[in-house]
């Protein structure tokens, strides 16, 4: 089996002949390929020979495009911050009231900038590697998510409690704009697309407020990628113990979970029924631990999925730039040689 074959096995619950690896790294990547991430955000030329690079230095399966969680946020007018060597971020803003919502005018992200280049590097990146590896095209913030960037953090969550028709309003018009970048994605001949909604997450709201706000509209933004026959992966940070079985119910095809989710709770819920990338954690354990330490995490994880072959390796979200090469391929040889029970 190629990369290509082993992930799309394991998104279909079938048994590859290997453990597929597609790693969350996009600003390694970056940084082993000489590129501050002005540069990776700039051109996307550069950004598909970072990862181009990537797959081929580390034997990957797959390939995780991404740039930052500001594109579709600055997309609509919020002001946006882009550090030289850091991934852009969301410094301000766009409605200061949410009985403002009526006034947010429509918003067509093909014409921006940012949504193009990273449109552009996923093409790129697909036409290198053809059906030889499979790639996956992150497609920014789900609509809550992006909702709490087009209100103040602090405001969305008052919002939520104080004004429910409104906020309703704001995650319609978010919801629109996702789904947009989803079928501009499904254009540039990706294997398959992803949202991340990390404020949607135990950390920030409710479980019942999950259920309310986030978990209606990750349900449509899936629907919306099944309608065009893409596979989809949902990406929540922090420990999402409380919320896995709501999760299920987006009808997503993988998860993208933190390590903070217990791992043997994500089996239990996810082996039969949903893939799982992940979830080593990418700070304490791949980029600052030893090449021991992410050999001990990797085995442990390989050997509670050892009865499903629902099971992508990965960190449990971007791994930071300055991760040791050595680790990488520790986590790679690892998964590779790692026996799998297919009785």
């Amino acid at each position: 089996m190629n990369g290509w074959q082993r992930i799309r096995a394991a998104l279909k619950g079938e048994w590859p002949d290997k453990r597929p690896i597609m790693l969350h790294n996009f600003m390694m990547a970056a940084r082993e390929a000489g590129l501050t991430m002005q540069e990776y955000r700039s051109d996307p030329r550069k950004a598909a020979r970072a990862h181009i690079e990537a797959v081929e230095k580390y034997d990957l399966d797959g390939v995780l495009i991404d740039f930052d969680t500001a594109t579709l946020a600055a997309a609509t007018g919020v002001p946006v911050d882009d550090p030289v060597d850091e991934p852009s971020r969301c410094s301000g803003a766009l409605l200061q009231s949410i009985k403002d919502v009526d006034q947010l005018e429509a918003v067509d992200i093909s014409k921006n900038e940012r949504v193009q280049i990273w449109l552009e590097t996923c093409s790129l990146v697909k036409k290198y590697f053809g059906d030889e590896i499979y790639v996956r095209g992150n497609c920014d913030q789900a609509p809550f998510s992006l909702a709490s960037m087009i209100r103040p953090s602090e405001g969305w969550m008052m919002d939520l409690l104080l004004d429910e028709e409104s906020s309703f309003k704001l995650l319609d018009n978010c919801a629109r704009i996702t789904g947009q970048f989803i079928r501009l994605m499904a254009e540039t001949g990706v294997d398959m697309v992803s949202n991340g909604d990390s404020p949607a997450g135990p950390e920030m709201i409710s479980p019942e407020m999950y259920r309310k706000f986030a978990l209606p509209f990750e349900i449509k933004i899936v629907a919306v990628a099944h309608e065009l026959n893409f596979p989809y992966g949902l990406h929540i940070c922090g420990n999402t113990d409380v919320i896995l079985q709501d999760m299920v119910k987006t009808g997503a095809d993988a998860f993208e979970l933190d390590y903070k989710t217990d791992i043997s709770k994500i089996h239990e819920i996810c082996k039969d029924r949903i893939s799982f990338f992940g979830n080593i954690d990418p700070s304490g354990i791949i980029a600052l631990g030893t090449a021991e330490q992410v050999e001990e995490k990797a085995r442990e994880l390989l050997s509670i999925y050892q009865d499903s072959p629902r099971f992508i390796m990965n960190a449990g979200c971007a791994i930071p730039p300055m991760t040791p090469s050595g680790n990488i391929k520790r986590l790679v040889d690892v998964t590779r040689s790692f026996p799998m029970d297919i009785t």
